[in-house]
């Protein structure tokens, strides 16, 4: 909000005027007569002096009273704040005559289906011939979006772990092969299981816990004395009822093959 900012001007100090710019400058001296010396203030906005604007390149007398517009900045409240200038536009009145310019037809056209009411054509629709997107060839797997590709375990062989060097009787586990610094997952990777892998040999008895144990990798750690827990994967979100139900016919199988075996 422009307010009006009255500047009095003493001595040794006087204003001058340049290119739109009111300028309060030093009063110096020298040999050569009247110098400039050092500024101020500028004030680059609308100025009047006895409501007239003074020329450019002009010396303001030091006694004058020098009115300044200057741009106050004031704090936003419901009775100042608003929109831009060209911000908002009114919106296109459609159907309200000719004149409007989208009176007779809005836009729309005279003829075919996309002038009519009702939804148009559907997503994708090319006229009735085969549609881009069953002209496109399909890939399979990973290559097309989907899972088929993707890993599901974190493979470590047991000749990894060998070289790391675990003592006797030390745990094998996820955590432990991230502290050894072994694997470093990110990513989708953070989330999935490990899986022990049979190249390699091992001489050192450990206790591993993993996800899953290749069968060569089993028979090699039994044959050196290892203790192997397979870890319960994670197990697939479903619906509460549907749980239920899967909960009930657990345990209802349960019962029958231990009524059969017995």
């Amino acid at each position: 909000m422009a307010t009006a900012t009255t500047h009095t001007c003493l001595a040794p100090s006087f204003w001058f005027c340049k290119n739109g710019i009111l300028e309060n400058w030093i009063q110096g001296s020298s040999k050569f007569g009247f110098v400039r010396g050092e500024v101020l203030r500028r004030f680059p906005l609308s100025l009047s002096i006895g409501g007239r604007r003074p020329m450019s390149g002009t010396r303001v007398q030091a006694s004058s009273v020098v009115t300044v517009q200057q741009l106050s900045l004031e704090r936003y409240h419901l009775g100042n704040i608003g929109p831009q200038p060209g911000s908002r536009k009114r919106g296109k009145r459609k159907g309200r005559g000719i004149a409007a310019g989208q009176g007779a037809s809005c836009g729309f056209g005279m003829r075919g289906q996309k002038s009519r009411s009702g939804p148009g054509v559907r997503r994708g629709f090319e006229g009735g011939h085969m549609p881009l997107y069953r002209r496109l060839p399909k890939l399979r797997g990973i290559a097309g979006g989907m899972g088929a590709g993707l890993p599901k375990f974190i493979s470590v062989n047991v000749r990894d772990i060998a070289s790391v060097g675990f003592l006797d009787g030390d745990e094998v586990s996820l955590e432990t092969l991230k502290g050894k610094g072994l694997i470093n997952p990110s990513g989708r990777d953070r989330k999935l299981p490990l899986k022990i892998l049979g190249d390699g040999d091992l001489n050192a008895k450990l206790a591993f816990k993993a996800g899953a144990f290749s069968v060569s990798a089993k028979e090699k750690l039994e044959a050196v004395g290892c203790t192997l827990v397979t870890l319960p994967g994670r197990r697939k979100w479903v619906k509460p009822s549907v749980a239920k139900h899967q909960a009930r016919a657990v345990e209802y199988f349960a019962k029958k093959f231990s009524s059969n075996s017995s």
